[in-house]
């Protein structure tokens, strides 16, 4: 675990150790999300950049007759 301090502007800095494993980069938008009453800061990624993140995933779905 890591501890960050808020500066007087509110602005933390994200430690190189979890940039580096997120593969965040300077101008990458993320999210700030309010959860369970903790802040969770979520990369936003492309379309593209998430192709293939759910490796194995069963895409055979079975649809009702009239969705085919």
């Amino acid at each position: 675990m890591t501890t960050v301090t808020i500066s007087p502007k509110f602005q933390v800095v994200i430690p190189k150790a979890i940039r580096d494993q997120l593969d965040l980069q300077p101008g990458q938008k993320i999210q700030a999300i309010v959860y369970e009453g903790r802040i969770e800061l979520v990369p936003i990624r492309s379309p593209k950049q998430m192709r293939g993140f759910l490796p194995g995933l069963d895409t055979q779905v079975v649809r009702e007759g009239d969705r085919v």
